[in-house]
């Protein structure tokens, strides 16, 4: 599977993230089917999110009043969503187990660091995390593959961004990514994808989240090495990204599509498909 992410940099392919993110809902089963749902729908990788509370929100913010499944504040809505040591233990042995790589999105120099113990494969920043330089460099210094969304972002952010990412010799491909959730198809700006690739020489995916399917088909032909969307067991369930996420025919229709493309977009030259030469003689009476 990570070996699908240089055939994707080389042109002969697609590699398909499926971010969970958030979307189990703290629930390790829920994960796991996530992670069974896009091993069997034909994803190359796993995504999930890791934010340390106390340093992404601010103390009054985890006082607000907040009803959810967990309790009564927003502090008990984000811990009942927030996976620690032992159930990403039981995720990485999963993932392993079905054979699909898994790696996160930290928001924090300390979950970078509690990410670090897993020898993940890649590394992502959130578009939320694009303008914090320091944990840039920090990412950065593994000189990992790194995907890199580039949502809320200035062309002037992604300057620094990706000046960071180079003056430490460390490989990215940037995400085109719209960070409203769901995005409307109008707001999508799939033209970015070849400015992006044009601009900074870098590879570059797409990072969706509309509820449909079509952008990232449309992103696919762009020349998007990669396509990641959130997924979801089902689209009604509990959570601020599940509007914004594949449910499971969704992402099997997807990848299903992506994967075609390949033999459908050939090798660009201009010449006789295998059978076209007979249909000439036939149908060209003036050549006879």
């Amino acid at each position: 599977m990570i070996q699908n992410l240089e055939k994707a940099i080389d042109g002969d392919y697609t590699y398909v993230v499926a971010e969970i993110g958030i979307n189990h809902n703290g629930s390790l089963e829920i994960a796991k089917q996530l992670m069974d749902l896009a091993k069997n729908s034909g994803c190359d990788a796993v995504k999930f999110q890791k934010r340390t509370l106390d340093i992404v929100y601010s103390q009054s913010t985890l006082d607000t009043p907040r009803e959810s499944p967990w309790g009564t504040t927003t502090r008990e809505q984000k811990e009942g969503l927030e996976f620690g040591l032992e159930e990403y233990k039981e995720i990485d042995a999963y993932s392993k187990q079905i054979s699909i790589p898994w790696f996160a999105s930290a928001w924090d120099i300390p979950s970078q660091d509690f990410l670090k113990g897993f020898n993940l494969p890649f590394n992502k920043i959130a578009s939320a995390m694009v303008t914090h330089l320091d944990f840039l460099k920090v990412v950065a210094s593994e000189q990992k593959m790194t995907f890199l969304s580039t949502g809320m972002a200035t062309e002037q952010d992604i300057n620094l961004a990706v000046k960071i990412f180079q003056d430490k010799n460390c490989p990215i491909i940037l995400m085109h990514t719209v960070s409203v959730y769901p995005c409307s198809e109008e707001l999508l700006n799939l033209r970015a994808i070849q400015t992006l690739k044009e601009k900074y020489k870098v590879p570059v995916g797409y990072s969706g989240h509309e509820s449909t399917v079509a952008p990232s088909l449309v992103a696919t032909v762009l020349g998007a090495v990669a396509i990641e969307r959130h997924i979801t067991l089902d689209r009604a369930m509990y959570g601020s990204d599940q509007a914004a996420s594949l449910a499971p025919r969704g992402i099997i229709e997807l990848v299903s599509e992506i994967r075609r493309f390949p033999k459908m977009l050939g090798s660009g030259v201009k010449e006789y498909a295998p059978g076209e030469e007979e249909v000439a003689k036939k149908l060209r009476y003036w050549q006879s």
